[in-house]
């Protein structure tokens, strides 16, 4: 018997764009736009409008999310929902109720609720005025938001977050055209990603200024943490590793944790010429504003080797001219996701955590598998038999709980996703959760993975 410790956080997380729909929203996001405008990027034309019908389901939802053994949900508040007028932080009253009723019913099914402010949701307005997470006024908005969040449900949320995975807008929106506006400017990343830091800062700064840590409740960041291999003990490739970590993960980790940007990537981008401009008080609100516990998304490993063009080159500046992507041989793959499966990072991502980054309390915010067509799996009693998903999540359990014997401070397990949800430009190809969605009748069903998990929560561990 593998147990856990005690109180460990047995759930799943989902967003607020990725389940609710888009019903009764003033505001567009980045995301309801670009399917307003591009409908056909999008898998099989699917958009954001109806997700998996949170909006209306959430009591059907989180019974089920209840009755898989969650005691524990991460979702967001979406921005572009809550509040009415954008420059003034005024809300929306119809949204204030139903997050009211959304988090009393979560407290009510018996799961503690974890709320994160940005989910790569900006409202599209913000973008197209001001150049979104370009501008610094953005942050400000950012920050006014969170304040509205912290002072209508901070009484019964005690555990937030700011953003989650801030690197994916970097490089979704900047860099490698998957994200609405699909921009490829390395200068504007770089900028991006300083204001994502600074942004979270500031919004941690308002959350201690209301007085809400006096309140018990406590304040992180979800990070997606690619844990990066070098292809060889070659010079070139451990450079090339060391680079990509620097970029990959060290960006925002230790501004969170530490309170400071990495000197050696700082030189770095000075050297090339795209260092991000600053102000003056900046470097102490980073510095005074670190996180109380950490999100740690994890899915694959980051392998990587030496460039084949020389970093040198000439041509506009990318992260990714210092490093390429390797395949290692022979390694285990999920074909539909195209995504490694290499659970032992898991046992690093915990011993990293536990001798560079303070011990910091954290958990695994993030895990899963993307199966695409998994009607092909049910069974004769109708249930989706999702075995891969049982064995890949035992098998990073194994490894997390590794790292908690040896001594890393983790103290919860999330599943992507509790429900199968609407995700992004693959919409629905791929399925995550612990319970399916059909999303034509939005009829909902609990897969075999579901109720293995229900005793393994029940356990404590398996």
């Amino acid at each position: 018997m593998k147990e856990f410790p005690k109180k460990f956080w047995w759930g799943a997380a989902t967003s607020g764009p990725q389940s609710e729909g888009r019903f009764h929203k003033k505001h567009a996001n980045v995301f309801d736009y670009h399917y307003e405008i591009e409908p056909e990027k999008f898998y099989d034309q699917v958009g954001p409008d109806t997700a998996s019908n949170f909006y209306n389901d959430y009591q059907n939802d989180l019974s089920l999310m209840k009755k898989v053994g969650m005691n524990s949900l991460r979702t967001s508040i979406q921005w572009s929902r809550l509040i009415d007028d954008l420059e003034t932080n005024t809300v929306n009253s119809d949204a204030v109720d139903f997050y009211n009723r959304v988090i009393d019913t979560i407290i009510e099914q018996g799961m503690v609720p974890v709320i994160n402010l940005h989910h790569f949701d900006l409202p599209v307005e913000l973008y197209h005025k001001y150049g979104g997470w370009e501008s610094r006024h953005v942050v400000d908005l950012f920050v006014g938001f969170a304040q509205k969040c912290f002072e209508l449900f901070g009484d019964r949320v005690k555990f937030w977050t700011t953003h989650n995975e801030p690197m994916v807008v970097v490089e979704g929106e900047y860099l490698f055209q998957f994200h609405y506006p699909n921009l490829v400017d390395g200068k504007k990343a770089v900028q991006v990603a300083y204001h994502l830091n600074l942004a979270s800062a500031k919004a941690v700064q308002a959350f201690r200024a209301m007085g809400m840590s006096e309140q018990g409740n406590q304040i992180g960041i979800v990070l997606n943490l690619t844990p990066t291999y070098s292809a060889s003990d070659t010079e070139g490739d451990l450079e090339a590793a060391r680079i990509a970590e620097l970029w990959n993960n060290k960006m925002f980790l230790e501004p969170a944790i530490w309170g400071h940007f990495p000197e050696e990537l700082e030189k770095l981008l000075i050297k090339d010429g795209v260092i991000w401009q600053t102000e003056a008080e900046d470097s102490t609100i980073i510095a005074e504003n670190t996180i109380d516990f950490l999100g740690v998304n994890f899915y694959h490993p980051n392998r990587v080797k030496a460039p084949d063009v020389a970093p040198n080159s000439v041509g506009s500046w990318m992260p990714d001219r210092y490093y390429d992507n390797f395949d290692m041989p022979g390694r285990r793959v999920n074909l539909d996701r195209g995504w490694e499966i290499y659970p032992e990072a898991m046992y690093d991502i915990a011993i990293n955590i536990k001798d560079n980054y303070k011990n910091i309390p954290w958990y695994v915010s993030e895990n899963g598998m993307g199966v695409s067509n998994e009607d092909r799996f049910i069974g004769v009693n109708g249930v989706i038999e999702d075995d891969y998903r049982i064995d890949f999540v035992k098998e990073h359990l194994e490894w997390l709980h590794k790292g908690i014997e040896a001594g890393s401070n983790c103290f919860g397990y999330h599943m992507w996703t509790p429900i199968d949800c609407w995700s992004w430009l693959n919409a629905y190809k791929n399925r995550y959760g612990f319970i399916s969605n059909n999303i034509h009748t939005q009829v909902k069903t609990i897969k075999k993975s579901g109720y293995w998990f229900r005793t393994v929560s029940e356990n404590n561990g398996f």
